[in-house]
Parts: structure tokens; C-alpha cells; sequence
């Protein structure tokens, strides 16, 4: 089916705001990051509490938070699953976790590299024949994973104006052959490797490879990889199963008469490898702890993910690179995190670790605003009370100034 389906990142605001939001509130630039502290604070239950608690900034229905590591653990939750039968939300709730499926995906992509059954600097059209036009013939599967594939945007995808618009294509339906097909018109937007923009067309292309190299589609992969050898029994790749089965929270999006609508049920097909999967808070802390305790990858190719592109690879607007293969980095209050940020009509998420694990944090929440920069606010209050160290003197060190 050909048919219209709004880009959920212009819904949001922006790119930046969509899929970078802990990276947008970083203290420090990527490629300067300080080392993380000797000792980070065990975490303050109260200002924890208060700081998911605060569902007015941004309005938000829900917030689950999970923090772990070394340093100290808590737990805590805010607000509502279902706004109809006021069920408080629980740990247990699942949430659509956005671009942290790019993890997941990431991951078994390394792990067929590892097994020799994909090359990573392998031309894409040489590993999807057929998909990409004989001008993209520079493009790696290594491109794709570390977003400096340089592909073109995305033509013929109507840019959603008001809520009303989301739900009027909530059941759009796309092939991924079809969504690929709206990113190759024009040329690439600069040479693969000179340049780095984050793209979810990247991760559409990463999940296609693993449907080709493994002959089933990548969920059943991600499923076979991951989930099952972890014990994820709450993490789902749904397909073309358009609702979250089990207990879950709902996601609402307000429409122009200030009530909220309910959007937890819409067709995933065009977030197919880069958003569309479904998880808990304790089970994207267990992903982070296998995956950064070398539980799923051999130390080499393990080390990609925490390797940005060298100095010289820019984002689009000249700031440095912050995305390696399929992590992002961000540094707060001179903390360096490694992990990933996701959203989805509804849903923002966000799952972070340092890399000796000292700290990390899984925080989900449900925004419900339309349009604007604010939806991050939740995600800078939690990481900078996690990241504060006291001073010689006793006090909190300055808050810094968190902008998107």
C-alpha cells in the first residue's frame, strides 16, 4: 500500500528534540567530555520522587523511573496508566520505547558481523540488491549503524501540523521497500563518512540486512539474540500488530479542544528497525547491563559502540558528532553516558548507563503535547539530580544551563 503517513519527528518539533533530547541538555561537547567522577552520589529518593512527580513539566500522564549500578539503586513512578480507569502506573507497565530499538538492532547486526555473515563496510546495495539507486553505492552497512550514510530526506511523507492530523493516518500502512523508497530521491546530502546526521532510515536499512542475511524478519532475530537468552518477557518487536498487549501505559496526545485522546494503539510500519518496539524499564536496564558487561558482543566490536566518528565528523549545524554504532553519547554535569534516547506519539523515553555502570537510568514517560521543545525537561531534571557530586564545601555543584 502507497499511502500518506506523517514524519513523527516534525510532529515532535525537531530531529534534535525527537531523538537527541539527553544529548540536547549535555554540559560539554562530545568530543571534550570530562571523565565521569571517581564516586557519583547514591541517588536522593525525595528529589527523584518530586522530580517524576512534576507531570506538568511537560504535561505528561505518566513516568516510570529505574535507576541502578554500582553507585545505588531506586525506583519510583508517577501518574496514571489510563486516564479512563485511573490504574496508577507500575514498573511492570510496558511502554513503546522509540529509538531505542536501534540498540536492539545495533546489537544483532554486530553480533552477524562477528559470525562473518555481514562485512560492515560492505556496500548496502551490495548486501540489498535492488533497494538503493547506483548513485548511493558508497553507503556501508558501518554508515547506516553510525548515521553518516548521508541519505537524502524523506519526499512525499506529509509533515503533520496538529494532533487531529496524526490520527487521521494513525493506520497508514507502509512496506519497508516503500519507506526506503521516499529517502532515495536526489542525491546523498553529503559524502558517507564526511558528515553525520541522525536518521531513522539508517535502522529501516540495519533491520532489512538482518531479514536478509538471517531469512526471517529481524524481530524473530532480535527475539532468538536477545530477548530470550536475557529473560526480556516483556519486550516485544510487534510487527504489524498494531496495540501493546498486556499491562501497559497509554499514550495521549492533546487535540485542539484541550482534551487528551488516546493514541497507544496506531500501525508501526514506518518505524519498522528504527522505533517500533515495546518494553519495560527493567528490561531495557537489563539490555544495558548484558550489553555494556560484554554479555552480547565480543570486546572489539563491543568497543564500536562507544566510539564516536573522529573529530573531523560533524552534525549537520558544525556541533561534533555524538552518535557512535547505535548508542549516543551525552555528558552532564561532567558524567559521560552512554545509552539512547526514543519517542513515539505519546511516549518518551529515555535508557542511559556510564560505561563502568556505575549509574544507569531507564526513565519512561507520556508526554502530551503536540508540538514544541519542551518534552525533554523530565529527562534533564532526572540526569542532572543523578550527575550532581557535592562540593568541597558541601553544596550541589551549579545546575547547568540545559537548552535544546
Amino acid at each position: 500500500m502507497t499511502s500518506t503517513r506523517m514524519s513523527r519527528r516534525a510532529f515532535a518539533g525537531t530531529a534534535l528534540a525527537g531523538t537527541a533530547a539527553l544529548a540536547a541538555t549535555v554540559m560539554l561537547p562530545a568530543h571534550r567530555a570530562a571523565a565521569s567522577p571517581a564516586s557519583l552520589p547514591p541517588p536522593d529518593p525525595t528529589a527523584l520522587q518530586a522530580a517524576i512527580d512534576d507531570l506538568g513539566q511537560p504535561p505528561s500522564t505518566a513516568a516510570q523511573l529505574t535507576v541502578a549500578g554500582t553507585a545505588g539503586s531506586w525506583r519510583g513512578t508517577s501518574g496514571v496508566a489510563d486516564i479512563a480507569t485511573r490504574r496508577p502506573v507500575t514498573p511492570q507497565d510496558k511502554v513503546r520505547i522509540g529509538s531505542i530499538t536501534k540498540v536492539f538492532v545495533a546489537t544483532v547486526v554486530l553480533q552477524l558481523a562477528a559470525e562473518g555473515r555481514v562485512e560492515l563496510d560492505a556496500p548496502v546495495r551490495r548486501v540489498l540488491p535492488g533497494l538503493l539507486p547506483d548513485r548511493f553505492a558508497a553507503v556501508t552497512v558501518a554508515h547506516l549503524l553510525d548515521h553518516t550514510s548521508g541519505l537524502p530526506d524523506h519526499v512525499g511523507i506529509p509533515e503533520p501540523e496538529t494532533a487531529e492530523e496524526v490520527f487521521r493516518h494513525r493506520f497508514d500502512h507502509w512496506t519497508p521497500q516503500e519507506w526506503v523508497a521516499t529517502a532515495t530521491h536526489g542525491p546523498l546530502k553529503f559524502a558517507p563518512g564526511t558528515r553525520q546526521e541522525y536518521r531513522g532510515i539508517n535502522y529501516v536499512l540495519a533491520a532489512l540486512i538482518v531479514d536478509k542475511v538471517t531469512g526471517r524478519p529481524y524481530g524473530q532475530a532480535v527475539a532468538t539474540r536477545i530477548l530470550r537468552p536475557l529473560g526480556l518477557a516483556r519486550t516485544v518487536v510487534p510487527g504489524d500488530d498494531p496495540r501493546i498487549h498486556g499491562r501497559h501505559v497509554h499514550g495521549y496526545l492533546a487535540v485542539a479542544d484541550g482534551s487528551l485522546r488516546d493514541i497507544t494503539t496506531y500501525d508501526q510500519s514506518s518505524s519498522r528497525g528504527e522505533g517500533d518496539m515495546i518494553s519495560t524499564t527493567s528490561d531495557l536496564d537489563r539490555m544495558l547491563t548484558a550489553l555494556f558487561s560484554g554479555e552480547l558482543l565480543p570486546p572489539e566490536l563491543l568497543q564500536m559502540m562507544f566510539t564516536l566518528p573522529p573529530n573531523g565528523i560533524r552534525m549537520l549545524d558544525g556541533s561534533p558528532a555524538r552518535y557512535s554504532t547505535g548508542l549516543q553519547q551525552a555528558v552532564v554535569n561532567g558524567t559521560t553516558f552512554w545509552g539512547k534516547t526514543g519517542e513515539t506519539y505519546g511516549y518518551k523515553n529515555a535508557a542511559f548507563s556510564t560505561r563502568d555502570q556505575q549509574r544507569r537510568f531507564v526513565l519512561a514517560y507520556s508526554p502530551t503535547a503536540a508540538r514544541g521543545g519542551e518534552e525533554s525537561q523530565l529527562i534533564a531534571r532526572v540526569a542532572d539530580l543523578l550527575t550532581r557530586v557535592p562540593t568541597s564545601e558541601g553544596r550541589a555543584a551549579a545546575v547547568p544551563s540545559l537548552t535544546d
